[in-house]
Formats: structure tokens, C-alpha cells, sequence
């Protein structure tokens, strides 16, 4: 039987509402992770979260040449989990984006307190298949789920957890339209079977 995993990316103060790179109705989509995060625990399986986690010079941002306004800045409080997010004592949380000249989209490479990328963790724990949630679609998310098919795991994508920066109209569709392309599996909340 697969082993499974839970994969909560970015869910942050700054990429949700009044934050400094919000993604439109972030917030709506707090209780249905929450119901993943309390079904995948019930279940014991591994629930994993990422943080962007930027040096203040990083290269990423817009007035150091980068493309995004200033966010995540680690220990800052854009830089939180979003206050209604269930995060469990259990959830391991790694931190990405944190050099300089790092971008940081992929949690693939992110790493724990203990400096081991997820990758690494994964295979460590034995787990092939992981379920991916948060912010963005059409970033982030879709990094990570591009990344995770390359290295061999089997994806699902919680569609009804996840939301669009589209900075372009459709962005957010056309990512879910590459992830599909790569083989992720898209489903949601009442078509999980765990």
C-alpha cells in the first residue's frame, strides 16, 4: 500500500488578503485545508508545510530587480502561516527561498530545521504518493507539483484547495492545465480516498 503525504505550500500572511502579495480569496480556502490537514492526521500519514522564508536583500524582490513586491520576509509576520490554518505540532515545516539569490518556488528543495530538503524526507519516510494544496496555482504550487512529478512521486492536486496569483487572466488555469499535462492527478476533497 502507498505511503502518503500531505503537502501545504505558502499558506501565508502575505499571500492572503491585506498582504503584500495577496492572492484574491486566499482566506475561502482556510477550512478546506484545515479538512485535509484533520483527515490526513487522522490517518497518520505525514503532513508536510512550506514557507517562503526571504532574506530581507533577496533577489526575488522587485526593488533588488526581482519581479515581486516585498513578501515573506523571514520572521516577519507576512512571512506566518495564515492565523486559521490548523498547523498540528506533527506538520514538519520547511523553509525556502531563504538565500539571496534564491527564488525559492519549489518546495521540492525546501528544507526542515535539520537543513534536509523534502526530497530527501520523502524518500527517507518511504512515502511515493503526495497531495498538494495552498498558494499559488499558477506558482509555487505548480513548482512544486512539476518537481515532485520529476522525481518519480506519484501527485495528486487538491483542486479545491488551491488559488491563482493570474497575474495574467488565465494563468491559474493554464498551470492546472501543465500540471495535468504532467501527470498529476486532479481531485478534490470528496474523491479522496485515504
Amino acid at each position: 500500500m502507498p505511503k502518503k503525504a500531505l503537502l501545504i505550500v505558502d499558506f501565508q500572511n502575505d499571500f492572503c488578503p491585506k498582504g503584500s502579495l495577496a492572492v484574491k480569496d486566499a482566506d475561502k480556502i482556510v477550512p478546506v485545508v484545515n479538512k485535509y490537514i484533520s483527515k490526513f492526521n487522522s490517518k497518520g500519514y505525514t503532513i508536510f508545510a512550506s514557507a517562503d522564508w526571504h532574506p530581507a536583500d533577496s533577489k526575488h524582490f522587485d526593488k533588488n530587480g526581482g519581479l515581486w513586491p516585498v513578501h515573506c520576509v523571514a520572521k516577519t509576520k507576512g512571512a506566518e502561516f495564515h492565523p486559521e490554518l490548523n498547523i498540528l505540532k506533527s506538520v514538519i515545516i520547511l523553509y525556502k527561498g531563504t538565500l539571496a539569490e534564491e527564488d525559492g518556488y519549489s518546495a521540492v528543495t525546501a528544507k526542515d530545521e535539520n537543513k534536509k530538503e523534502l526530497k530527501r524526507l520523502l524518500m527517507d519516510k518511504g512515502i511515493d504518493e503526495v497531495y498538494v494544496c495552498g498558494l499559488a496555482t499558477d506558482y509555487c504550487v505548480k513548482s512544486s507539483v512539476l518537481d515532485l512529478i520529476k522525481e518519480g512521486f506519484k501527485v495528486f492536486l487538491l483542486i479545491d484547495a488551491v488559488k491563482a496569483v493570474n497575474l495574467k487572466a488565465n494563468d491559474g488555469e493554464n498551470a492546472i492545465k501543465e500540471m495535468s499535462e504532467s501527470g498529476v492527478v486532479i481531485i478534490k476533497k470528496d474523491e479522496i480516498d485515504i
